[in-house]
């Protein structure tokens, strides 16, 4: 089977990319941007006759979207995760390929839940952000393109090669820093939200189970287990050996992830050793001096990794759109995948931090 993955040098892409090869059956060419694609494309700015021309080459008998972005204004969004979708979209329509298409969607489509509730694929979407409504909008693009195609709708992806600049990334950051300065103590805030975190390797799995099945609409990939922020930080703290004591400060649901630590006798500092105003940390830095923009966990992030997320549209006060709780329905990716997630979330942190570790 011949499988051409776009994207493939993003977060997801890499592990899709490993995945697939690990396949004997499957061919993979990578189509992107960069110079290690073996053919450059760009999707946001190339035509569909020209994209049609090289499917018509190369015939594979599936395409695999990973690509787009995750950071920028409304415009930048729209032309890398939407009008890029409807270019992909067309050639596939022109070309005599009849691939099937295999798109990479996120959470950040839904939008605020219930807390408590699981979110299944019938929920009605109401992305709180532009970054979650230029992916709902090449979700439509797909399912109404005629195609046989699926769009996996991934939650909060972590392991392995998650952004410095994620939320998780941060954190695994800060104790590092912690651990290397030898600060006893580490002050945290915005750890309230709750997010289902799925490992990056599994969702490679569903993304070449969904390559293999005929399954198409919308597909959710994530754990079924929302967790709250503060306890994967506990877990994180724990497989770092991180001897002292984290501390959690109040801090509004807009303002992000972050550790700090506070110097005696004088005021709080962060990681970069830029002031925190007020001994309750009111305005908090990241280890590069600038705010930060998470709180999901890693949720959202598109095909090419980029580390933060656009900030909240109006709806929202959380920088994904997705308010306090947010956690998958997986029943479907069980019963038409044959998709479960293998790896816990422990296995996960320990490999943010290894990554991490090495650092010091």
């Amino acid at each position: 089977m011949r499988v051409l993955l776009l994207g493939a040098n993003g977060f997801l892409g890499r592990f899709v990319a490993d995945r697939l090869l690990a396949d004997p059956a499957v061919h993979l060419t990578a189509l992107g941007r960069g110079d290690d694609a073996d053919v450059r494309f760009d999707l946001a700015g190339g035509s569909p006759g020209a994209l049609t021309r090289f499917l018509d080459a190369v015939h594979p008998g599936v395409v695999v979207n990973c690509a787009g972005a995750t950071r920028g204004g409304a415009r930048e969004l729209t032309r890398h995760n939407t009008v890029a979708v409807a270019t992909v979209c067309e050639a596939l329509r022109r070309s005599t390929c009849q691939a099937r298409l295999v798109q990479v969607g996120c959470a950040s489509e839904y939008g605020p839940s219930q807390p408590g509730s699981s979110t299944a694929e019938d929920a009605v979407p109401r992305p709180g952000g532009p970054y979650g409504v230029s992916k709902l909008a090449a979700t439509e693009l797909v399912l109404g393109s005629g195609l046989d195609a699926v769009v996996l709708r991934v939650f909060s992806p972590v392991g392995p090669g998650t952004p410095a600049g994620s939320p998780l990334g941060r954190l695994a950051e800060a104790l590092r820093r912690a651990i290397q300065n030898g600060d006893g103590e580490l002050k945290l805030g915005g750890l309230g939200v709750q997010r289902d975190f799925v490992d990056v390797r599994d969702v490679a799995r569903a993304v070449h189970a969904a390559s293999l099945s005929a399954a198409q609409g919308v597909i959710n990939i994530g754990t079924g287990r929302a967790v709250r922020l503060r306890d994967a930080a506990a877990v994180l703290a724990r497989v770092a050996g991180y001897p002292g004591n984290l501390h959690e400060v109040d801090v509004p649901p807009n303002r992000p992830l972050i550790g700090v630590q506070r110097g005696e006798g004088g005021p709080a500092r962060g990681a970069d050793a830029g002031l925190v105003r007020g001994a309750d940390a009111t305005v908090l830095r990241g280890a590069d001096g600038g705010l930060l923009r998470g709180g999901d966990g890693g949720l959202g992030r598109g095909g090419d990794g980029a580390p933060d997320l656009p900030q909240p549209g109006p709806s929202s006060p959380y920088p994904d759109g997705c308010g306090s709780w947010q956690q998958a329905d997986v029943r479907t990716a069980r019963d038409r995948l044959g998709w479960r997630p293998r790896i816990n979330l422990e296995e996960s942190l320990a490999d943010i931090w290894m990554e991490a570790a090495c650092r010091i």
